[in-house]
């Protein structure tokens, strides 16, 4: 049983909870389930480290730290890989990317960023009442921090936070997700036995029920809450957070639009469209699952996304040559396939897909054409391998359409122009776009989103300051 790290001790518990193989609907493994007193006890080692160490001033040690974290993560990659690709149902082919790969160099980021960067900022002089006065901004770390990951990229989002909120000097009670908790836990093991963090610095836990997990947004001893999740989740974070004003950052659901215009490479959109909908099996929440494109070119789209989909590799994520593996649960399956079937219902057309495939959890990449804008296939975040193709009457009218949204993560735009792309995607009220295959997503790129797609920004500068606090100090000059 993997077990909790609570102040520098690893610790079993009486409830448990089984890791199941999305792919084969075996058990990976068993996870230790905290209870509420035992959330607690993280929250008042994550207290007392913050308090009554030196970690949140020693950015020379912290540095050293991350280092540590990274060559270890990088020691121990390939053990990480194969609990990936059981646990989550991540193909192989992706784990050097964002499964897996690419969150170790975000560790390597933050040490060598921590190492340069400056905490504190001249403001010169400046009269007041009189007589001149020095002042300075000295940015510190916010605290204690809760970080709840979901269950999509677990690696990714617990280093996600984890390396920005230890390099601003905070101190760390990370939640993982209860469909890949032994993710989480190996990490609390890797820090506990291979790095010089000290105890309390960085606690890991796994909590199914809701008052164990309330603890780390409720708590009075926490600061700061980090969250990534479904927007209905955030919703309920922000309103029990509220009680006591903690610092909230949020990265929540998407429903992001691929625009074609009139002059794209179909050919182009249509690999884009396809391959994106199906990495991870649509698990993800920047994933373009609104196809947007002229009218008149909806039938010769669609005619093309259907060939591309019906070149993806579907299979077992420990083949290499699988592109597209399982959902993270039959529960999950269930929700997909029951909004296709309402979606269906209501007049949508279903080109491809739209069944279950067995054994394991996996769905058939589907398309949908003829989709109503306003349709909830078209409004809601699915997460899983379906896309809906929404026909536009030019420019104008497909930014109306990728902005008719309460989302707003991230988006894309296809023109044979990359000019007239660009202006395209700076009417498109998004946090990260791709224009004409442009890739944004690396260590030093912020990532959020506006509107109810989240606050707060991760990865880059903007993901280390959402960890600090700002105090301003002036002194007669």
């Amino acid at each position: 049983m993997k077990r909790l790290l609570i102040d520098g001790q690893l610790v079993e518990t009486e409830r448990t909870v089984d890791s199941i193989n999305p792919a084969t609907g075996a058990v990976v493994g068993t996870a230790a389930d905290a209870t509420p007193e035992q959330v607690t006890a993280a929250v008042k080692a994550a207290r007392r480290a913050f308090d009554e160490t030196d970690w949140s001033t020693n950015v020379e040690f912290r540095v050293r730290c991350l280092n540590q974290l990274h060559e270890a993560l990088v020691k121990h990659m390939e053990e990480f890989r194969e609990l990936t690709i059981a646990e989550v149902g991540h193909p192989r082919q992706i784990t050097d990317g964002p499964a897996l790969g690419s969150p170790i160099g975000l560790v390597k980021y933050y040490a060598d960023l921590l190492g340069e960067y400056s905490f504190t900022q001249d403001l010169g002089v400046a009269e007041a009442f009189g007589r001149p006065n020095k002042r300075w901004i000295e940015r510190e770390p916010a605290g204690v921090v809760s970080a709840i990951v979901a269950y999509n990229y677990p690696t990714q989002l617990a280093l996600a936070k984890l390396a920005p909120a230890l390099a601003a000097g905070c101190t760390v009670i990370l939640k993982g997700a209860p469909d890949t908790p032994l993710l989480a836990l190996a990490l609390g093991e890797l820090i506990l036995n291979e790095t010089d963090i000290p105890a309390g610095v960085v606690n890991v836990i796994t909590a199914v029920d809701v008052e164990a997990s309330e603890v780390l947004t409720t708590h009075p001893d926490v600061d700061m809450i980090t969250f990534t999740g479904s927007t209905a989740v955030g919703r309920r974070i922000m309103e029990v957070a509220s009680r006591t004003l903690k610092k909230t950052f949020l990265e929540l659901g998407g429903k992001s639009a691929l625009v074609v215009l009139d002059d794209a490479d179909l050919d182009l959109a249509a690999m884009m469209a396809a391959f994106t909908i199906c990495s991870h099996a649509g698990q993800g929440c920047a994933i373009t699952s609104r196809l947007v494109v002229p009218r008149e070119l909806h039938d010769a789209v669609v005619e093309k996304v259907t060939g591309m989909l019906a070149a993806v590799k579907v299979g077992d994520p420990s083949d290499p040559e699988t592109y597209m593996g399982p959902l993270i649960s039959e529960k999950q399956r269930d929700k997909v396939d029951a909004i296709v079937q309402r979606a269906i219902a209501d007049g949508a057309t279903l080109v491809a897909g739209g069944k279950k495939v067995d054994p394991g959890f996996y769905y058939e990449p589907t398309l949908l054409a003829n989709v109503d804008q306003d349709s909830e296939i078209a409004q809601e975040e699915i997460f899983g391998p379906v896309l809906v193709v929404i026909p536009h009457d030019g420019d104008d009218d497909a930014v109306k359409i990728a902005n008719n949204s309460i989302f707003g993560l991230s988006g894309a735009v296809i023109s044979a122009s990359d000019d007239r792309a660009l202006a395209v995607a700076r009417r498109i009220r998004t946090g990260t776009l791709s224009v004409n295959g442009g890739m944004y997503f690396a260590p030093d790129a912020p990532f959020g989103g506006y509107k109810q797609s989240g606050i707060g920004r991760e990865s880059g500068i903007a993901g280390l300051e959402e960890f600090l606090e700002i105090k301003t100090i002036a002194l007669p000059a």
